[in-house]
């Protein structure tokens, strides 16, 4: 019988519980929805941490009922969460408040001064504005300012990964490839920064805070009997470190080389390509500790992603956001020519390091343009930034990209994939399941399990491309044309109005 690992996935909207064997195949899954936040203020995005754990065990006890002939199968667990979500626990690991999100937009107002050293390095380096906006985008800032109460309880301040870790094994560690988000980490030495840090104050979390961090593919800690009782999974199970959704996810598709990029047409869209350098994408901004042991993961994102295309459904076509839905529309794609007839998107969403405003815009509405027009549009204009992050980790890295996997949502869409492939002028591929960061965590568990030697082999035996999308070149033509002429120079032309409509906003 083949051996199998439980791959536990909590992204923005879902938990999903899955089984893979050793050949990658997703045996069983199921799947636990959730609204993804709460706003207690205008811009706020909140979630109790409780209810990703009590998601947690009721997949993993469905998941466990649906599947019982096989639950004995597995030989260890590993998790991979959604990044940057801060959350605050007392001397008993226990939440104080609600986790802030990835995608909170509320300020701390950081109105101490840096360190003299600290603001010197900035000014020479450049990096001012940079350190400015992290300051005051950290959650433990404005935790500090704001209930400093909490703060003075807050025995460790922990990523939601870690927080399942210790539901699942009692211990408080986590990988490194999951320590993406506003804290005292150096990605490029991949350990937390030492106090004398010259950018430890940016994110001036104490030291006794923080906690254990180790490879992918380490050993976590077993099954604890607690764990057990409430999810179901077998006490004793070996509980091994993988990393951030996204990084299975690079894992997941076979981006194990700089040739090949990931794309998710996720929640939060993105681009990454691994790199056994450390190469920041954009100036400032760090690559990512990689899934697969002492790699790097640059990235450019599109923070709103596809979450864009969910909004639109809902809010403008009055249609509940599911799957059919959208499948229906994806139909009628073709039924638009590339670029819309002249209307596009700059799908800047939340703000950035290098586009603090947090502002997008739709350009060049006419009466002849119609719903199915916006809906491409907007998938147009995500596909603009993520080709712009190409371009960027193409020069930055030195490699010039062969090939794009996708995964996702998004990519469950042969239209979707066809218009990548046609704007990117690259092959674009899918494998076997869209639940690639699963799939990417369960390879490292696999290899951390001794199963395969390394994720190389996990690679070779667990990932299949299944479907290929071959680029036009007449299509590309016009998309390239038109990101030289129009799009490429847009965000710049825009910005000042993006700037003045944020000012006018906050009262300014």
């Amino acid at each position: 019988m083949s051996k199998t690992v439980l791959s536990l996935d909590c992204g923005t909207q879902s938990l999903r519980a899955m089984l893979f064997d050793e050949k990658g195949n997703l045996l069983s899954k199921v799947k636990e929805c959730f609204e993804p936040y709460f706003s207690p203020e205008e811009g706020y995005c909140e979630q109790r941490p409780e209810l990703y754990w009590e998601k947690l065990c009721a997949a993993t006890n469905k998941l466990k009922e649906q599947c019982a002939d096989i639950w004995d199968t597995i030989i260890g667990v590993t998790v991979t969460t959604m990044r940057d979500v801060g959350i605050c626990v007392d001397k008993d690991i226990k939440p104080l408040r609600p986790c802030i999100l990835w995608m909170d937009r509320r300020k701390a107002k950081c109105e101490k001064k840096l360190p003299f050293k600290s603001r010197l390095l900035f000014k020479i380096s450049g990096m001012d504005d940079v350190i400015k906006k992290n300051r005051v985008d950290c959650k433990s800032n404005w935790i500090k300012e704001n209930e400093p109460e909490i703060w003075q309880k807050t025995e460790k301040f922990l990523q939601l990964s870690t927080y399942l870790i210790y539901k699942l094994s009692g211990n408080v560690k986590d990988s490194v490839a999951s320590m993406i988000g506003h804290i005292p980490f150096n990605y490029k030495a991949k350990k937390w920064m030492p106090k004398n840090h010259f950018q430890y104050p940016v994110f001036d979390i104490e030291p006794e805070k923080l906690f254990d961090i180790v490879e992918p593919g380490t050993e976590l800690g077993k099954i604890s009997a607690e764990a057990s009782r409430e999810s179901g999974i077998k006490e004793g199970l070996p509980l091994i470190a993988s990393g951030s959704d996204k990084g299975c996810e690079t894992l997941g598709v076979g981006a194990i080389s700089p040739e090949t990029a990931s794309i998710s047409f996720g929640t939060g869209a993105t681009i990454q390509i691994t790199t056994p350098k450390y190469v920041e994408p954009i100036t400032f901004l760090p690559a990512y500790p990689a899934v697969y042991p002492g790699r790097y993961n640059p990235e450019i994102m599109v923070p709103r992603g596809y979450w864009m295309l969910t909004w639109f459904i809902k809010e403008f076509l009055g249609k509940d956001p599911c799957a059919c839905y959208e499948k229906t529309l994806d139909k009628q794609l073709d039924t638009v020519p590339p670029c819309c007839e002249g209307l596009f998107v700059v799908p800047l969403w939340g703000a950035a390091l290098n586009r603090p405003e947090g502002k997008g815009a739709m350009v060049g509405f006419s009466e002849s343009h119609t719903a199915i027009h916006v809906y491409r549009a907007i998938i147009e204009g995500i596909n603009f930034e993520l080709y712009k992050g190409m371009l960027s980790l193409e020069k930055k890295s030195g490699t010039k990209i062969q090939k794009i996997m996708v995964s996702g949502g998004g990519s469950q869409s042969d239209e979707v994939c066809q218009m990548t492939a046609n704007l990117f002028g690259r092959p674009v591929a899918r494998v076997q399941t869209y639940e690639t960061s699963g799939l990417g965590a369960a390879m490292c568990a696999f290899a951390g399990l001794g199963v395969y030697k390394d994720c190389d082999e996990a690679m070779k035996n667990m990932v299949r491309e299944t479907d290929k999308f071959i680029p036009d070149p007449k299509a590309h033509k016009i998309y390239s044309d038109f990101y030289n002429k129009v799009y490429k120079k847009s965000y710049k032309r825009l910005q000042p109005t993006l700037f003045s409509i944020k000012k006018y906003q906050q009262g300014g």
